[in-house]
Formats: C-alpha cells, sequence, structure tokens
C-alpha cells in the first residue's frame, strides 16, 4: 500500500512536538509563533520526536543555540517610538513597516522581503534562514516568511519544506515518473516493494525503478547497466568488422567482394578474409573472389585467437540481442495496450455500452482484461532479463523456465488478440449483436487463464525455480526407492497380482500420454514413462 502527498498538501503535522516543547517557549504567547518555532527545532532535528525529547533534555542550552531558539525574546523599549532607521538601506520607515525575529533586530519589511526572497532563490538553506544582523543567529520562522514574501515565493518555500520532509523521511520517496511531484509513502507488512503513485506510475519501493517483480533489483541493474553500456557496442564491432592492417581502424564489409578500401587518409587495399595486401592476389592465390590463403593460415592456427574473440563477440551479441528484442517488444506493446486502455476507459466502453444496449457496470469484464494485459507485458518483458542472466549450466532449470515463460506468453497473446481483434466487431457494429454473450464469456475465461499462468510464473521465478531442485530430489528417492522394490523381488518371491487382464477403461491413446501434475506439460510415455522432461517432477 502506499499514500501520496501532493505540494498543495504541505500541512506538517507538529502537534506532538508542541506538546513536548511547548512549556519552555511559555513566554511566546503568540500561538502561530509557538507553532512556528517548534517546526523549526522539529526540521532541524530530522524530524524526529524521540530526538528532539534526548537531545532537549540532555542539553538545552546547546539545542537553543543550533537551531536559533532564543531563551527570552528581546524586550523592545521602542513601542512608543513612531520611526526607526533601518540598518541595511538607512531609510526612515514608521515603526509599523519594521521587523524582527523576536531577537530585537529590526529591519525594514523591504529589506527583509529582500533577504528572504535572495535566500528562497538560493535553495532549501531558506528552511534554516537567520536573523539578518550578522551577529545574530535567532531563527526566522515560517510565520515570518510567508508573511512577507510573494506567492511565487510562498509556492517555492513551501515545496522545500516538502521536499525536507520526504527526503529526511525514510518512510516516504519521491515517485520517479518524469514530471511527477507527488510522494509516495511506504507501509510495512505488505509484503511487495511495487508501489503504484496517484499518477499511475508504478516503481519499486528498494531501487525506484520501475516496477519489476518477479525479478530482483539486483538483475534489474545488471540489465539496465548492459542496456546503457558501451560494452555492446564494442561486440557489435568486433562481431561485424575487422582491423585494417595498417591503420587498425574497424571496418564493416558493406559489398560483396572481398576487395575492402580503408577509409581515406589510409586508403589501403587490403583482403578481407587474410587480410593482406590487395597486390599479393592473384591467380596463385585462388583469385580474386576466393582467397584460400585465409583457409590455409587458418589450418595452421595463424587465425585461431582472433577467430575465436570474433566468434565469442558474436555468440555473445547475437544471445543479448535475442533476450533484448523482446525485453523491448514486450515494453512497446505494453505501452500500446496501455494507451488503449485509457482509450477503452474513456471513449470505447460507453460506445459499447449503446450499441449493446448494456449498463456500462456489465462491460467491467473489458477494462479487466485490458488491465491483465497491460500487467501480464510489464511481467513477461521482465521475465527476458531473468532468462539472460539464468545460468547457461543449469539446464533443467532453463527448459522449465522457457517452456513455463512460453506458456504464458501462449496465453496472453490469445487474450491481447481477443481485446484487440474480436472486441473491434462489436464497436463497429450498429446495433447488439447476439454472439455478445459468448465473447463476454471468452474473455473472462481467457483473462482468469492468462492471471493464472503468470501467478504461476511469478511464483516460480522469485523462488528461483527452486521447484525443480526439490523435484530433482523427489526424482532421484523415487528411483533409489524402485531400484530397492526391483532388487527384493528379484531375490523374494513373484508379486502377486502384477497382471492383469483386460480390465482397464482407458484406451490405448490415452495410456500413451500424461499430464504433469507440477508443470501441466503433456508427457509421451515413449520419451518418459515415470519422470516429467519438462519440469523433472515424478508422476503420481
Amino acid at each position: 500500500m502506499s499514500t501520496c502527498m501532493s505540494d498543495e498538501s504541505s500541512n506538517i503535522m507538529y502537534v506532538c512536538i508542541v506538546v513536548v516543547v511547548k512549556r519552555y517557549l511559555s513566554l511566546l504567547r503568540n500561538c502561530q509563533r509557538v507553532t512556528s518555532l517548534v517546526a523549526i527545532l522539529y526540521l532541524l532535528m530530522n524530524r524526529s520526536v524521540s530526538k528532539v525529547n534526548d537531545e532537549w533534555f540532555a542539553d538545552e542550552e546547546r539545542v537553543r543555540a543550533n537551531v536559533g531558539l532564543l531563551e527570552k525574546p528581546a524586550t523592545s523599549k521602542r513601542k512608543n517610538v513612531k520611526e526607526m532607521t533601518c540598518q541595511i538601506c538607512f531609510e526612515v520607515h514608521p515603526f509599523e513597516k519594521m521587523k524582527e525575529p523576536r531577537c530585537g533586530h529590526y529591519f525594514c519589511e523591504i529589506c527583509w522581503t529582500g533577504y528572504i526572497h535572495t535566500a528562497i532563490n538560493d535553495g532549501p538553506g531558506c528552511l534554516t534562514l537567520r536573523c539578518a544582523d550578522p551577529s545574530c543567529g535567532a531563527a526566522i520562522g515560517e510565520d515570518m516568511v510567508l508573511g512577507l514574501v510573494s506567492k511565487e515565493d510562498q509556492q517555492k518555500y513551501m515545496r522545500y519544506l516538502l521536499r525536507s520532509y520526504v527526503e529526511d523521511n525514510r518512510k516516504v520517496k519521491w515517485c520517479p515518473a518524469p514530471g511527477c511531484e507527488y510522494a509516495v509513502e511506504y507501509q510495512a507488512g505488505v509484503g511487495s516493494y511495487d508501489l503504484v503513485c496517484k499518477c499511475g506510475f508504478s516503481f519499486c519501493w528498494n531501487c525506484r525503478e520501475e516496477a519489476h517483480r518477479p525479478v530482483d533489483c539486483e538483475t534489474v541493474n545488471k540489465w539496465i547497466l548492459k542496456n546503457c553500456a558501451e560494452s555492446e557496442n564494442m561486440n557489435w564491432i568486433l562481431a561485424n568488422s575487422k582491423p585494417c592492417p595498417k591503420c587498425k581502424r574497424p571496418i564493416e564489409k558493406n559489398q560483396g567482394c572481398m576487395h575492402i578500401t580503408c577509409t581515406p587518409p589510409c586508403k589501403f587495399e587490403f583482403c578481407w578474409l587474410c587480410l593482406g595486401a590487395w597486390t599479393d592476389h592473384g591467380e596463385r592465390t585462388g583469385g580474386f573472389y576466393a582467397c584460400n590463403r585465409y583457409e590455409t593460415a587458418k589450418q595452421e592456427g595463424v587465425y585461431d585467437e582472433a577467430e575465436r574473440r570474433r566468434e565469442m563477440a558474436k555468440n555473445s551479441l547475437e544471445r543479448y540481442t535475442h533476450y533484448y528484442e523482446r525485453w523491448a517488444t514486450n515494453e512497446s506493446s505494453r505501452s500500446k495496450a496501455l494507451a488503449d486502455l485509457q482509450l477503452m476507459q474513456s471513449v470505447k466502453v460507453d460506445k459499447l455500452s449503446d450499441i449493446q444496449c448494456q449498463p456500462v457496470s456489465q462491460l467491467k469484464f473489458v477494462t479487466d482484461a485490458w488491465l491483465q494485459i497491460v500487467e501480464c507485458r510489464r511481467v513477461l518483458k521482465w521475465t527476458y532479463a531473468y532468462g539472460y542472466y539464468l545460468p547457461e549450466n543449469e539446464q533443467t532449470k532453463r527448459q522449465f523456465f522457457e517452456y513455463s515463460q512460453g506458456e504464458a506468453e501462449a496465453g496472453l497473446e490469445r487474450l491481447h488478440q481477443c481485446a484487440e481483434k474480436e472486441l473491434q466487431t462489436f464497436l463497429e457494429g450498429d446495433s447488439p449483436n447476439s454472439s455478445f454473450n459468448d465473447f463476454r464469456t471468452k474473455l473472462a475465461g481467457l483473462t482468469s487463464v492468462t492471471r493464472t499462468y503468470f501467478e504461476n510464473l511469478v511464483r516460480a521465478l522469485e523462488s528461483n525455480l527452486s521447484d525443480v531442485d526439490i523435484s530433482k530430489g523427489a526424482v532421484k528417492s523415487s528411483n533409489s526407492s524402485k531400484a530397492s522394490g526391483s532388487s527384493k523381488a528379484r531375490g523374494g518371491r513373484p508379486k502377486s497380482g502384477s497382471t492383469r487382464s483386460g480390465g482397464s477403461s482407458r484406451s490405448g491413446e490415452e495410456m500413451a500420454h500424461w499430464s504433469c501434475e507440477h508443470c501441466t506439460y503433456v508427457n509421451t510415455t515413449a520419451t518418459s514413462s515415470n519422470v516429467c522432461i519438462i519440469c523433472g517432477y515424478p508422476r503420481s
């Protein structure tokens, strides 16, 4: 769960702090001034009530000096004075136009306004503003600041105040969505770091990247860094180019023949296959288009290391491209589905309601389907990042992961196609369609099935496919017990009732297939009669 706060809701509660320190400020009779000074104390103590309590009772004088709270406000003997000279601008002003932060240093409203305006424009330091007299450390309260500056400066000051509250609070963070000004409060015990801001953006509380469940933050950070790093550029260069033998600049072959000319000022001409000078090529080397010097040199081991590096780079790039392309494609599909969802909610639901003569409340299954599509696209996108970092040597886990991912993706494609293509038929009609109820049943069913597929996939990945390890242990245990049973049967009396005669109700075709209760994969008895070939779970 999360709680959002905007810049408008900047009234921070200081009631508990007032109770703690109000008796120490009894000489200040203005209630608004009390609240303002307590706010300063609360702010400079990192918004910790316990810290205020501990430090105040431990050393009150030190706390007062640090935060600029006067023990006794200066008593003015100038109340009967009608005019005063400002010590900043040295102009004479009526006493009513002179202000002071309870320290006795009077300056005119114009100078105070300019002083505070400059501090606000300088940044968040205005929250700890002190008296304009260089020798005085009295704090300037929020009431004085807001009472003198313009509306624009007031808004800036309140934004700084809200920012300080958010940035000093470990349970509150800013929404990372571009242009969003909301802050989100995390409530412990919800079991997930995925939060949804009021603006609609979902993100991870832990790393502040977009929501990436079921993939952990470490994998996401590595994947994002890889997408931004220059390493993939180097892999592409290694896989698709060769260095010029003369100037060593990488060159990409963009035409069919093997005659390569380096770019100016080098202009060296060489053979793409063997990197030798083109002037050495002729009939004795097999012709211009069939240089056999490369094959001879390769057999002699001259080019083995370079070829090995190029082949490794090419394979690495192809593997990365495979996962990145699907990651990016699902992100694109999710963005499109999100736009379709917003269009459905704002326009198409009302249109569908008018055409099919049904209330909007009975069309909730359509928006539910689109919400499921958006969420599933997000999950599916991050499963490709998970798959990229899944160790190559864990073949059983990889097979189970790819099977589960494939089943979930196939279910999502069926749901997406139904919501995108088949729904359009009912939106283009002019009158109620008799098959709309059948469509409702189909779409709701696909939504439910797809949700189940992805819930199972998320649980499997969050446990790091631990069920595969468990099933391996179960298979080993089952095999050992079977071996023990068979040795007893061989060493003892033959089993009674070991043969049956025609009493089975199953047909030959049914006996040839069985469905795994763990991953639902349909196995054939010809390939595996007792253990699922995908997840390794024993047949029940």
